[in-house]
Protein backbone atom coordinates (compact mmCIF):
# COMPACT_ATOMS: atom_id res chain seq x y z
CA UNK A 1 0.00 0.00 0.00
CA UNK A 2 1.31 3.18 -1.16
CA UNK A 3 1.25 6.14 1.87
CA UNK A 4 1.15 8.50 -0.47
CA UNK A 5 -2.39 7.41 -0.77
CA UNK A 6 -3.31 9.06 2.63
CA UNK A 7 -1.65 12.21 3.07
CA UNK A 8 -3.02 15.38 2.37
CA UNK A 9 -0.06 18.45 2.12
CA UNK A 10 -0.34 21.84 1.84
CA UNK A 11 2.06 24.11 -0.59
CA UNK A 12 2.76 27.76 -0.80
CA UNK A 13 1.80 28.99 -4.18
CA UNK A 14 -1.06 29.64 -6.67
CA UNK A 15 0.14 27.35 -9.45
CA UNK A 16 1.09 23.32 -8.69
CA UNK A 17 4.85 23.19 -7.94
CA UNK A 18 6.66 20.71 -10.21
CA UNK A 19 7.69 18.23 -6.96
CA UNK A 20 3.93 18.16 -5.88
CA UNK A 21 2.37 17.30 -9.60
CA UNK A 22 5.38 14.88 -9.65
CA UNK A 23 3.96 13.52 -5.89
CA UNK A 24 0.29 13.39 -7.29
CA UNK A 25 1.43 11.41 -10.49
CA UNK A 26 3.28 8.99 -8.02
CA UNK A 27 -0.54 8.60 -5.70
CA UNK A 28 -0.54 11.50 -3.35
CA UNK A 29 -4.35 11.14 -2.26
CA UNK A 30 -5.09 15.03 -1.39
CA UNK A 31 -3.94 18.36 -1.34
CA UNK A 32 -5.59 20.82 1.26
CA UNK A 33 -5.63 24.57 -0.06
CA UNK A 34 -5.37 27.73 2.14
CA UNK A 35 -5.87 31.25 2.07
CA UNK A 36 -2.43 31.68 0.78
CA UNK A 37 -3.44 29.39 -2.58
CA UNK A 38 -6.27 31.47 -3.80
CA UNK A 39 -6.19 34.71 -5.75
CA UNK A 40 -9.29 34.75 -7.64
CA UNK A 41 -11.84 31.47 -8.52
CA UNK A 42 -10.59 31.35 -12.25
CA UNK A 43 -6.72 31.08 -10.45
CA UNK A 44 -8.37 28.50 -8.46
CA UNK A 45 -10.03 26.56 -10.69
CA UNK A 46 -6.59 26.23 -12.92
CA UNK A 47 -4.93 25.32 -9.88
CA UNK A 48 -7.80 22.67 -8.89
CA UNK A 49 -8.04 21.23 -12.78
CA UNK A 50 -3.49 21.16 -12.53
CA UNK A 51 -4.25 19.03 -9.56
CA UNK A 52 -6.69 16.88 -10.82
CA UNK A 53 -4.66 16.34 -14.19
CA UNK A 54 -1.95 15.20 -12.66
CA UNK A 55 -4.23 12.56 -10.59
CA UNK A 56 -7.56 12.00 -11.20
CA UNK A 57 -8.74 10.99 -7.66
CA UNK A 58 -6.57 13.50 -5.95
CA UNK A 59 -8.91 15.04 -2.92
CA UNK A 60 -9.09 18.41 -3.02
CA UNK A 61 -10.08 20.30 0.36
CA UNK A 62 -10.18 23.52 1.60
CA UNK A 63 -11.49 24.76 5.02
CA UNK A 64 -14.45 26.88 3.96
CA UNK A 65 -16.94 27.09 6.65
CA UNK A 66 -18.78 29.85 5.42
CA UNK A 67 -18.01 32.60 8.16
CA UNK A 68 -15.85 33.75 9.86
CA UNK A 69 -13.40 30.64 8.69
CA UNK A 70 -13.22 31.16 4.66
CA UNK A 71 -10.48 30.49 2.01
CA UNK A 72 -12.52 31.39 -0.69
CA UNK A 73 -12.91 34.85 0.92
CA UNK A 74 -9.89 35.54 2.88
CA UNK A 75 -8.67 38.36 1.37
CA UNK A 76 -11.68 40.15 1.46
CA UNK A 77 -13.95 39.00 3.89
CA UNK A 78 -17.03 36.02 3.95
CA UNK A 79 -20.23 36.70 2.15
CA UNK A 80 -21.67 33.80 3.98
CA UNK A 81 -23.07 34.32 7.78
CA UNK A 82 -21.39 32.08 9.78
CA UNK A 83 -22.55 29.03 12.36
CA UNK A 84 -23.39 30.96 15.30
CA UNK A 85 -25.77 33.32 13.59
CA UNK A 86 -27.53 30.34 11.61
CA UNK A 87 -28.09 28.72 15.19
CA UNK A 88 -29.40 31.96 15.98
CA UNK A 89 -31.70 32.23 13.35
CA UNK A 90 -32.57 28.42 13.79
CA UNK A 91 -33.93 27.80 10.25
CA UNK A 92 -32.81 24.41 9.17
CA UNK A 93 -33.66 24.98 6.09
CA UNK A 94 -31.81 28.07 5.77
CA UNK A 95 -29.07 26.27 7.42
CA UNK A 96 -29.06 23.72 4.57
CA UNK A 97 -29.63 26.03 1.18
CA UNK A 98 -26.56 28.06 2.92
CA UNK A 99 -24.68 25.36 2.95
CA UNK A 100 -25.96 24.60 -0.77
CA UNK A 101 -24.50 28.06 -2.00
CA UNK A 102 -21.47 27.08 0.05
CA UNK A 103 -20.63 23.66 -1.84
CA UNK A 104 -22.16 25.07 -5.05
CA UNK A 105 -18.90 27.68 -5.04
CA UNK A 106 -16.70 25.16 -4.71
CA UNK A 107 -17.74 22.83 -7.01
CA UNK A 108 -17.62 25.89 -9.81
CA UNK A 109 -13.83 26.09 -8.43
CA UNK A 110 -13.52 22.18 -9.01
CA UNK A 111 -12.91 21.56 -4.96
CA UNK A 112 -13.98 18.20 -3.43
CA UNK A 113 -13.97 18.47 0.06
CA UNK A 114 -15.15 21.14 2.40
CA UNK A 115 -13.52 20.67 6.14
CA UNK A 116 -16.58 21.68 7.69
CA UNK A 117 -19.07 21.87 9.35
CA UNK A 118 -18.05 22.86 12.97
CA UNK A 119 -20.12 20.27 14.69
CA UNK A 120 -18.93 21.12 18.58
CA UNK A 121 -21.29 22.66 20.73
CA UNK A 122 -19.79 25.95 21.92
CA UNK A 123 -20.29 25.56 26.00
CA UNK A 124 -16.89 26.98 27.31
CA UNK A 125 -17.77 31.05 26.48
CA UNK A 126 -13.74 31.27 27.07
CA UNK A 127 -12.91 28.82 24.12
CA UNK A 128 -10.25 30.77 22.17
CA UNK A 129 -10.39 28.55 18.66
CA UNK A 130 -14.64 27.56 18.55
CA UNK A 131 -16.64 30.18 19.34
CA UNK A 132 -19.12 31.63 16.71
CA UNK A 133 -17.68 28.40 14.76
CA UNK A 134 -20.11 26.56 16.49
CA UNK A 135 -23.87 26.59 15.43
CA UNK A 136 -24.25 27.38 19.33
CA UNK A 137 -24.24 25.98 23.23
CA UNK A 138 -27.56 23.74 23.10
CA UNK A 139 -26.60 20.30 22.05
CA UNK A 140 -30.10 19.60 19.95
CA UNK A 141 -29.54 23.06 18.02
CA UNK A 142 -26.21 22.34 17.11
CA UNK A 143 -26.59 19.00 15.88
CA UNK A 144 -29.89 19.73 13.49
CA UNK A 145 -27.93 22.56 12.03
CA UNK A 146 -25.04 20.40 11.40
CA UNK A 147 -27.39 17.49 9.83
CA UNK A 148 -29.03 20.55 7.23
CA UNK A 149 -25.18 22.00 6.57
CA UNK A 150 -24.36 18.38 5.60
CA UNK A 151 -27.25 17.84 3.73
CA UNK A 152 -26.62 21.15 1.96
CA UNK A 153 -23.07 21.07 0.58
CA UNK A 154 -23.22 17.81 -0.40
CA UNK A 155 -25.91 17.90 -2.33
CA UNK A 156 -24.12 20.02 -4.25
CA UNK A 157 -21.40 17.41 -4.62
CA UNK A 158 -19.00 18.75 -2.19
CA UNK A 159 -17.86 15.77 0.66
CA UNK A 160 -18.55 17.57 4.19
CA UNK A 161 -16.17 17.28 7.08
CA UNK A 162 -18.28 17.43 10.33
CA UNK A 163 -15.25 18.81 13.01
CA UNK A 164 -13.58 18.22 15.72
CA UNK A 165 -14.25 14.62 17.03
CA UNK A 166 -15.30 14.25 19.63
CA UNK A 167 -16.28 17.82 20.18
CA UNK A 168 -14.07 20.75 20.85
CA UNK A 169 -16.29 23.23 22.33
CA UNK A 170 -15.73 22.80 26.20
CA UNK A 171 -11.68 23.62 25.80
CA UNK A 172 -10.03 26.72 26.83
CA UNK A 173 -6.88 26.18 24.68
CA UNK A 174 -6.14 26.49 21.19
CA UNK A 175 -5.11 22.87 19.51
CA UNK A 176 -2.82 24.74 16.99
CA UNK A 177 -0.78 25.94 20.33
CA UNK A 178 -1.26 23.44 23.22
CA UNK A 179 -2.74 20.37 23.56
CA UNK A 180 -6.53 21.24 25.31
CA UNK A 181 -8.00 18.82 28.15
CA UNK A 182 -12.19 17.94 28.30
CA UNK A 183 -12.39 16.88 32.03
CA UNK A 184 -16.17 15.87 30.98
CA UNK A 185 -17.73 12.83 32.56
CA UNK A 186 -18.43 9.99 29.51
CA UNK A 187 -22.24 10.53 30.55
CA UNK A 188 -21.70 14.85 29.86
CA UNK A 189 -20.06 13.95 26.88
CA UNK A 190 -22.91 11.09 25.49
CA UNK A 191 -25.31 14.34 25.88
CA UNK A 192 -23.60 17.43 24.89
CA UNK A 193 -20.40 16.60 23.04
CA UNK A 194 -21.39 13.75 20.57
CA UNK A 195 -24.92 14.31 19.39
CA UNK A 196 -24.14 16.40 16.84
CA UNK A 197 -21.69 13.88 15.25
CA UNK A 198 -24.51 11.52 15.37
CA UNK A 199 -26.82 13.73 13.52
CA UNK A 200 -23.63 14.18 10.89
CA UNK A 201 -23.48 10.59 10.62
CA UNK A 202 -27.14 9.90 10.23
CA UNK A 203 -26.95 12.83 7.22
CA UNK A 204 -24.39 10.74 5.50
CA UNK A 205 -21.39 12.90 6.31
CA UNK A 206 -18.52 11.21 3.97
CA UNK A 207 -15.77 12.49 6.28
CA UNK A 208 -15.21 14.03 10.44
CA UNK A 209 -12.07 14.85 11.60
CA UNK A 210 -10.73 14.14 14.52
CA UNK A 211 -9.43 16.57 17.39
CA UNK A 212 -5.99 17.28 19.14
CA UNK A 213 -7.88 17.09 22.69
CA UNK A 214 -7.29 14.64 25.51
CA UNK A 215 -10.18 13.53 27.39
CA UNK A 216 -9.56 11.13 29.95
CA UNK A 217 -13.52 9.82 30.13
CA UNK A 218 -12.39 8.10 26.81
CA UNK A 219 -8.66 7.83 26.82
CA UNK A 220 -6.79 8.65 29.69
CA UNK A 221 -3.46 8.56 27.45
CA UNK A 222 -3.47 9.71 24.43
CA UNK A 223 -5.15 12.68 22.12
CA UNK A 224 -8.14 11.83 20.36
CA UNK A 225 -6.20 12.04 16.64
CA UNK A 226 -3.80 8.99 18.21
CA UNK A 227 -6.87 7.02 20.39
CA UNK A 228 -7.86 3.80 19.11
CA UNK A 229 -10.72 3.82 21.70
CA UNK A 230 -12.54 6.88 20.63
CA UNK A 231 -11.35 6.41 17.27
CA UNK A 232 -12.60 2.63 16.06
CA UNK A 233 -13.71 1.84 19.65
CA UNK A 234 -16.61 4.88 19.82
CA UNK A 235 -16.73 6.55 16.06
CA UNK A 236 -16.57 3.32 14.30
CA UNK A 237 -18.03 0.36 16.19
CA UNK A 238 -20.29 2.38 18.81
CA UNK A 239 -21.31 5.48 16.21
CA UNK A 240 -21.23 3.32 13.21
CA UNK A 241 -19.30 5.74 10.93
CA UNK A 242 -18.28 4.57 8.14
CA UNK A 243 -16.51 6.81 5.97
CA UNK A 244 -12.95 8.62 5.76
CA UNK A 245 -11.60 9.90 9.51
CA UNK A 246 -9.93 13.03 8.44
CA UNK A 247 -7.12 14.61 10.72
CA UNK A 248 -6.78 18.08 11.88
CA UNK A 249 -3.77 19.12 10.96
CA UNK A 250 -0.45 17.40 12.21
CA UNK A 251 1.44 20.46 12.45
CA UNK A 252 -0.72 21.84 15.11
CA UNK A 253 1.32 21.40 18.98
CA UNK A 254 -1.64 19.51 19.75
CA UNK A 255 -0.59 16.57 17.57
CA UNK A 256 3.45 16.87 16.69
CA UNK A 257 4.78 19.05 19.38
CA UNK A 258 7.87 17.11 20.86
CA UNK A 259 7.08 14.57 18.12
CA UNK A 260 7.29 15.67 15.05
CA UNK A 261 4.82 15.22 11.99
CA UNK A 262 6.08 11.85 10.97
CA UNK A 263 5.76 10.10 14.19
CA UNK A 264 2.50 12.28 14.67
CA UNK A 265 1.21 10.44 11.03
CA UNK A 266 1.99 6.83 12.48
CA UNK A 267 0.61 7.27 15.34
CA UNK A 268 -2.87 8.99 13.52
CA UNK A 269 -2.74 5.73 11.40
CA UNK A 270 -2.26 3.24 14.14
CA UNK A 271 -5.00 5.07 16.26
CA UNK A 272 -7.69 4.80 13.49
CA UNK A 273 -7.04 8.18 11.31
CA UNK A 274 -7.47 7.25 7.73
CA UNK A 275 -6.34 10.91 5.74
CA UNK A 276 -3.84 12.62 7.37
CA UNK A 277 -3.93 16.62 7.21
CA UNK A 278 -0.62 17.30 7.37
CA UNK A 279 -0.57 21.48 7.76
CA UNK A 280 -0.65 24.62 5.79
CA UNK A 281 2.94 24.46 3.87
CA UNK A 282 4.36 20.59 3.79
CA UNK A 283 7.67 20.65 1.44
CA UNK A 284 8.77 17.62 -0.37
CA UNK A 285 11.30 16.86 1.79
CA UNK A 286 8.69 16.23 4.65
CA UNK A 287 6.43 14.31 2.69
CA UNK A 288 9.47 11.57 2.05
CA UNK A 289 10.24 11.47 5.16
CA UNK A 290 6.34 10.94 6.65
CA UNK A 291 6.22 8.42 4.02
CA UNK A 292 9.85 6.45 5.21
CA UNK A 293 7.94 6.88 8.86
CA UNK A 294 4.60 5.26 7.58
CA UNK A 295 7.19 2.28 5.46
CA UNK A 296 9.22 2.04 8.52
CA UNK A 297 6.13 1.23 11.05
CA UNK A 298 4.61 -1.23 8.60
CA UNK A 299 7.79 -3.05 8.51
CA UNK A 300 8.16 -3.37 12.18
CA UNK A 301 4.68 -3.92 13.03
CA UNK A 302 4.18 -0.73 14.54
CA UNK A 303 1.70 -0.19 12.26
CA UNK A 304 -0.48 -3.26 10.90
CA UNK A 305 -0.48 -3.22 7.36
CA UNK A 306 -4.13 -4.09 7.39
CA UNK A 307 -4.90 -0.61 8.64
CA UNK A 308 -2.78 1.22 6.04
CA UNK A 309 -4.84 -0.65 3.77
CA UNK A 310 -8.33 0.31 5.27
CA UNK A 311 -7.31 3.75 5.51
CA UNK A 312 -5.78 3.47 1.82
CA UNK A 313 -8.77 2.01 0.30
CA UNK A 314 -11.44 4.18 1.98
CA UNK A 315 -9.39 7.53 0.45
CA UNK A 316 -9.02 6.21 -2.66
CA UNK A 317 -12.78 4.99 -2.64
CA UNK A 318 -13.82 9.03 -2.01
CA UNK A 319 -11.25 10.19 -4.70
CA UNK A 320 -13.01 7.75 -7.09
CA UNK A 321 -16.33 9.30 -5.76
CA UNK A 322 -15.51 12.78 -6.87
CA UNK A 323 -13.80 11.22 -9.76
CA UNK A 324 -17.02 10.43 -11.01
CA UNK A 325 -18.82 13.49 -9.74
CA UNK A 326 -16.91 15.54 -11.54
CA UNK A 327 -18.54 14.79 -14.44
CA UNK A 328 -21.95 15.72 -13.74
CA UNK A 329 -23.32 19.61 -13.87
CA UNK A 330 -22.81 22.07 -11.42
CA UNK A 331 -26.68 22.69 -10.00
CA UNK A 332 -27.68 26.07 -10.04
CA UNK A 333 -26.24 28.16 -6.46
CA UNK A 334 -28.89 28.95 -4.36
CA UNK A 335 -28.69 33.09 -3.36
CA UNK A 336 -26.48 34.33 -0.53
CA UNK A 337 -28.81 35.19 2.56
CA UNK A 338 -29.62 39.04 3.04
CA UNK A 339 -28.20 41.68 5.83
CA UNK A 340 -31.34 42.19 7.09
CA UNK A 341 -31.94 38.18 7.52
CA UNK A 342 -28.34 38.36 9.67
CA UNK A 343 -29.52 41.56 11.68
CA UNK A 344 -32.59 39.76 13.03
CA UNK A 345 -30.53 37.49 14.75
CA UNK A 346 -28.11 40.08 16.65
CA UNK A 347 -28.94 40.38 20.31
CA UNK A 348 -29.29 44.68 20.63
CA UNK A 349 -30.03 46.39 24.06
CA UNK A 350 -32.38 48.67 24.95
CA UNK A 351 -29.53 51.04 25.65
CA UNK A 352 -28.33 50.74 22.27
CA UNK A 353 -31.32 51.18 20.37
CA UNK A 354 -31.83 54.51 22.60
CA UNK A 355 -28.78 55.33 21.33
CA UNK A 356 -29.26 54.45 17.64
CA UNK A 357 -32.19 56.45 17.68
CA UNK A 358 -30.96 59.68 18.12
CA UNK A 359 -29.73 61.11 14.96
CA UNK A 360 -25.70 62.14 15.11
CA UNK A 361 -22.20 60.95 13.34
CA UNK A 362 -20.78 57.32 14.21
CA UNK A 363 -17.46 57.46 15.28
CA UNK A 364 -15.89 53.68 14.50
CA UNK A 365 -13.13 52.17 16.35
CA UNK A 366 -11.50 48.46 16.21
CA UNK A 367 -10.30 46.84 18.66
CA UNK A 368 -7.73 44.21 16.68
CA UNK A 369 -7.14 40.97 18.66
CA UNK A 370 -4.38 38.48 17.57
CA UNK A 371 -6.02 36.48 14.83
CA UNK A 372 -7.40 33.68 15.58
CA UNK A 373 -5.23 31.06 13.53
CA UNK A 374 -8.14 29.06 12.34
CA UNK A 375 -9.93 32.57 11.10
CA UNK A 376 -6.06 33.79 9.47
CA UNK A 377 -5.56 37.45 8.52
CA UNK A 378 -9.24 38.69 6.97
CA UNK A 379 -10.80 41.58 6.43
CA UNK A 380 -13.87 41.40 9.07
CA UNK A 381 -16.88 43.13 10.23
CA UNK A 382 -18.25 46.81 9.43
CA UNK A 383 -14.19 47.08 8.03
CA UNK A 384 -14.90 44.64 5.42
CA UNK A 385 -18.04 45.79 4.23
CA UNK A 386 -16.36 49.41 3.55
CA UNK A 387 -16.14 51.39 7.29
CA UNK A 388 -12.91 53.09 7.93
CA UNK A 389 -11.95 53.38 11.67
CA UNK A 390 -11.14 56.66 13.36
CA UNK A 391 -9.41 54.63 15.68
CA UNK A 392 -7.56 50.65 16.30
CA UNK A 393 -6.02 49.48 19.00
CA UNK A 394 -4.50 46.31 19.63
CA UNK A 395 -3.11 44.25 22.49
CA UNK A 396 -0.31 46.85 22.90
CA UNK A 397 -1.90 49.95 22.38
CA UNK A 398 -2.38 52.68 24.28
CA UNK A 399 -6.30 52.91 25.69
CA UNK A 400 -6.23 56.78 26.58
CA UNK A 401 -5.20 57.69 22.76
CA UNK A 402 -7.79 55.17 21.65
CA UNK A 403 -10.43 57.35 23.14
CA UNK A 404 -9.06 60.64 22.40
CA UNK A 405 -9.64 59.88 18.93
CA UNK A 406 -13.91 60.05 19.51
CA UNK A 407 -14.51 63.58 18.00
CA UNK A 408 -16.51 65.36 20.02
CA UNK A 409 -20.45 65.23 19.90
CA UNK A 410 -20.34 61.88 17.85
CA UNK A 411 -21.50 58.33 18.83
CA UNK A 412 -18.63 55.99 19.75
CA UNK A 413 -19.27 52.76 18.19
CA UNK A 414 -16.23 50.30 19.54
CA UNK A 415 -16.25 46.92 17.85
CA UNK A 416 -14.02 43.73 18.63
CA UNK A 417 -14.47 40.37 18.70
CA UNK A 418 -14.68 38.31 22.20
CA UNK A 419 -14.00 41.58 24.47
CA UNK A 420 -13.98 39.41 27.70
CA UNK A 421 -11.50 37.44 27.02
CA UNK A 422 -8.86 40.33 26.58
CA UNK A 423 -8.29 42.66 29.31
CA UNK A 424 -6.48 45.41 27.34
CA UNK A 425 -9.91 45.67 25.06
CA UNK A 426 -11.80 45.85 28.27
CA UNK A 427 -9.77 48.58 29.48
CA UNK A 428 -9.98 50.59 26.17
CA UNK A 429 -13.78 50.32 26.58
CA UNK A 430 -13.92 51.86 29.79
CA UNK A 431 -11.58 54.54 28.51
CA UNK A 432 -13.61 55.81 25.44
CA UNK A 433 -17.23 55.58 28.25
CA UNK A 434 -15.05 58.00 29.87
CA UNK A 435 -15.25 60.34 26.94
CA UNK A 436 -18.49 60.12 24.91
CA UNK A 437 -21.79 57.79 24.47
CA UNK A 438 -20.50 54.24 23.65
CA UNK A 439 -21.95 51.66 21.56
CA UNK A 440 -20.09 48.07 22.51
CA UNK A 441 -19.80 45.47 19.72
CA UNK A 442 -18.99 42.02 19.76
CA UNK A 443 -18.37 40.18 16.96
CA UNK A 444 -17.48 37.35 18.89
CA UNK A 445 -18.99 34.93 21.14
CA UNK A 446 -20.34 37.32 23.48
CA UNK A 447 -19.32 37.32 27.51
CA UNK A 448 -20.35 39.34 30.36
CA UNK A 449 -18.30 42.56 29.36
CA UNK A 450 -21.91 44.15 28.88
CA UNK A 451 -21.52 44.46 25.02
CA UNK A 452 -24.58 46.46 23.87
CA UNK A 453 -24.76 44.22 20.34
CA UNK A 454 -23.47 40.59 19.68
CA UNK A 455 -23.35 39.75 16.21
CA UNK A 456 -22.22 36.21 16.51
CA UNK A 457 -19.79 36.39 13.70
CA UNK A 458 -17.87 38.99 11.91
CA UNK A 459 -17.95 38.15 8.44
CA UNK A 460 -18.19 40.54 6.28
CA UNK A 461 -22.32 39.82 5.40
CA UNK A 462 -22.59 40.20 8.89
CA UNK A 463 -20.74 43.41 8.93
CA UNK A 464 -22.92 45.04 6.28
CA UNK A 465 -25.60 44.01 8.44
CA UNK A 466 -24.41 45.62 11.65
CA UNK A 467 -23.63 48.86 8.94
CA UNK A 468 -27.25 48.64 8.16
CA UNK A 469 -28.48 49.00 12.06
CA UNK A 470 -25.39 51.81 13.33
CA UNK A 471 -25.56 53.78 10.06
CA UNK A 472 -22.50 55.97 9.43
Amino acid sequence: MNPLAVLMPGFVGTTLPGWLETRLRDGLGSVCLFGHNVESPLQLRALCDAIHAANPRAIIAIDEEGGDVSRLYQHEGSPFPGNAVLGRLDDAAATEAVAARVGAELRAVGVDLTLAPDADVNSNPLNPVIGVRSFGSDPALVSRHTAAWVRGVQSAGVSACAKHFPGHGDTAQDSHLALPRVDADEATLGIRELPPFVAAIRARAATLMTSHILVPALDPELPATFSPTILRGLLREGLGFHGVVVTDALDMKGASEGRGIPAAAVMALAGGSDLLCLGSHNPDDEIGAIVAAIDAAVADGTLPAARLRDAVNRVRALGTHHELVRRSPVADAPPIMDAFTVATTFAVSDRARALLAVDRPRAWLRLEPTANIAVGASPWGPFAAGVDAVATLGPEGDPASFAAAVPDGALAVVVGKDTHRHPWALAALDAVRARADVVAVDMGWPGDDGADVATYGASRLVGGALLELIGR
